[in-house]
């Protein structure tokens, strides 16, 4: 299982660190979809995260989701360029284009 950790910086920041894969997306979810988000919006960094594939994309899209019934928009800054990889190859950069930071200098719009 990867070393994948969840944390509250703040009211309106939350981090992910270690690997968001097949292994540790499981756990994860389970506490995550229980997570009440503030209404507004939270910045989730992804600063941390030292590897992400097709699965840890997904469930950072079932976040997006979960948020956004909470009246809650969430930000990604720090996004992995494996993860802008994964986002166009699944053809899903219009969705989550409103959601990346562009912390990176990579253009997210």
């Amino acid at each position: 299982m990867g070393n994948l950790q969840w944390q509250l910086d703040n009211e309106q920041r939350y981090s992910l660190s270690g690997e968001l894969d097949r292994e540790s997306v499981p756990e994860l979810w389970s506490l995550l979809k229980q997570q009440h988000f503030p209404a507004g919006g939270v910045d989730v960094s992804l600063e941390q995260v030292t590897r992400v594939d097709s699965a840890g994309m997904v469930m950072l899209i079932h976040l997006l989701e979960h948020a956004k019934k909470q009246n809650c928009h969430i930000m990604l800054s720090f996004v992995p360029d494996e993860l802008h990889t994964l986002f166009q190859l699944s053809n899903v950069e219009e969705f989550v284009a409103g959601h990346l930071e562009s912390t990176t200098g990579v253009n997210c719009g």
